[in-house]
């Protein structure tokens, strides 16, 4: 079983950008990671990474979508040190 990395995602729209998320992270982490996402019922406007049970990106915050490198470096680095702690 790999590291849990969890996405609370709006269930209006944001389905694609959760699956493009997940993609990216596997292709970064193939075999590391058990990646999980979870639409909202209603219109909700999160985009929420939790990775290993602590709050890493957060639309809500005002992190925005992880639609920069920089974001998703910001999540590799907290997932590499998650796996090191592992």
């Amino acid at each position: 079983m790999g590291l849990p990395v969890q996405v609370v995602y709006c269930g209006a729209g944001y389905k694609s950008k959760y699956l493009q998320l997940k993609k990216k992270l596997e292709d970064e982490f193939p075999g590391c990671l058990d990646i999980c996402g979870e639409g909202t019922p209603q219109a909700t406007g999160f985009f929420e990474v939790t990775v290993a049970g602590k709050l890493v990106h957060s639309k809500k915050r005002g992190d925005g979508y992880v639609d920069t490198e920089s974001k998703f470096l910001k999540l590799v680095a907290a997932i590499k040190a998650a796996l090191a702690r592992a």
